[in-house]
């Protein structure tokens, strides 16, 4: 069974329950003239109409979102709830502004309690008892604002038949006006009750976050690895859930997969520890301050889509000074290559001050995908030789092999694997690389392009 059905069961089961104690109270403290009981009767008939208002907000409530109600028509549940305060507020005060009347005249205060009355009373105890339970847990359980006022409105009961029960026994031994007292104070708790229910009524209606939550889930958020800082928490109460939305700061040069890989871990996080809450997450840029120059020039770089690389920092007398390549379609006009070369300073100088020194050196992209054949195995192994011959001669490389050459309508492209040692720099490993492509280039002027790999020694081949 449903969480909606069993609170339509539970609603439905409240209305026989109040309706059949409603009658017996009021033929009850018709018959004793009892002030207590029959204002305990229209406390009854309140809740009567008052669980019937729920069950029609229950079932309402479970309809989904629409065109019209984005979030869904869970708060429908939380209006009930707050009519049924006000009903409990004017009973409250009728009750009351009786009584007090009774106390200051009493003469009026006449009351003739008999067995049924007893009867009665000792019967609307336990069912209000029962009632009280079956509804709490189910309330508890399905996150129901309708039906924990009714709850509320069950143990209300519990209290006030308790109350008249002990009026009419006190009347009963020559009390008189143990009836009236008896009234003030189903009165009062009436009013207790209804303040209760409405002070959680209004806080759903105006969307105060449940107490606690927020601290917990900025907890939550904040032990999630790459959240900088959250710098917005908003929820609400709808019915059994709450909703809102989180925005947190993640580093700016957090590569955009990580940064969805981090939010998705943020909405588990919560999921786990707080199934009841559905957020939306969103995740902006922030600019740390341990991030190092290199950082920000590939990150402005990078935000325009231009492949930078070697790029050079220097610090010339307090003044940073940046070189960098940048290619650019071979195709392009030196005209626009150099516009766009200009754009990339301007935007590295707006970032980390004017006064910087920053030089570009533009080189031609291939952005064309050559058609190419392999060279003869005899072309392969001239070219092997002379890899191997500068790679003694380097003493950094080791072991050539897996030698490939094509040829292409810009020349020939060769590519090649080396080992070298793994203590070695990068530096050292480029520059040994660097060397040996410039010899094979050297040595044979048809090569237009050598791509080489180094692996380290002891590696699994690649």
């Amino acid at each position: 069974m449903t969480d909606a059905e069993i609170k339509r069961q539970a609603a439905f089961a409240s209305i026989l329950a109040s309706a059949a104690l409603t009658i017996g109270k009021l033929v009850a403290g018709l018959l004793s003239g009892s002030l207590a009981l029959m204002s305990e009767a229209m406390h009854s008939l309140l809740d009567t109409g008052a669980t019937i208002l729920t069950y029609f907000a229950v079932r309402a409530a479970d309809k989904p979102a629409d065109d019209e109600h984005h979030y869904g028509h869970a708060k429908i549940e939380a209006v009930a709830a707050l009519i049924e305060t006000g009903l409990l507020m004017v009973l409250a005060v009728a009750v009351l502004a009786e009584a007090v009347r009774r106390i200051v005249t009493p003469s009026l205060d006449h009351v003739e309690a008999t067995w049924l009355t007893f009867g009665v009373l000792i019967v609307s105890i336990i069912v209000d008892l029962v009632r009280w339970r079956s509804l709490d847990a189910i309330a508890k359980r399905t996150r129901s604002d309708a039906l924990a006022a009714d709850a509320l409105h069950f143990s209300s009961d519990l209290v006030a038949s308790s109350l008249v029960l002990a009026g009419l026994v006190a009347t009963h031994y020559g009390f008189a006006q143990g009836d009236s007292l008896a009234a003030v104070g189903v009165a009062l708790f009436i009013g207790v009750a209804g303040y209760r229910l409405g002070r959680r009524t209004i806080d759903t209606l105006v969307d105060a976050a449940p107490a606690g939550l927020s601290e917990r889930l900025r907890r939550t958020i904040e032990n999630v690895p790459g959240v900088v800082e959250i710098e917005i928490l908003r929820l609400r109460p709808a019915g059994p859930q709450v909703i809102g939305e989180v925005s947190i700061a993640v580093p700016r040069t957090m590569p955009l997969e990580k940064v969805y890989t981090v939010k998705q871990q943020v909405v588990a996080a919560i999921a786990e520890d707080m199934p009841e809450v559905d957020v939306t997450v969103t995740a902006n840029p922030r600019a740390l301050d341990d991030e190092s120059v290199l950082e920000r020039v590939l990150l402005i770089a990078a935000r325009r889509r231009l492949p930078v690389h070697h790029v050079t920092i220097q610090d010339i007398d307090g003044t940073k000074s940046i070189s960098l390549d940048l290619e650019l379609d071979a195709r392009m006009t030196h005209g626009a290559a150099h516009e766009i070369a200009s754009s990339l300073e301007e935007a590295i100088q707006a970032e980390l001050g004017s006064a910087l020194e920053i030089e570009t050196h533009i080189e031609p992209l291939e952005v064309d995908e050559l058609e190419g054949a392999d060279s003869s195995p005899e072309r392969r192994a001239q070219i092997r030789n002379v890899l191997a011959d500068g790679a003694i001669q380097g003493g950094v490389l080791r072991d050539v092999h897996h030698v490939r050459a094509r040829h292409t309508k810009a020349g020939l492209v060769v590519n090649y694997h080396c080992r070298v040692d793994p203590g070695l720099s990068v530096h050292d490993v480029h520059e040994a690389v660097d060397a040996l492509d410039r010899h094979l280039r050297v040595t044979l002027p048809e090569v237009a392009r050598v791509v080489g790999h180094a692996d380290p020694l002891g590696a699994p081949p690649h």
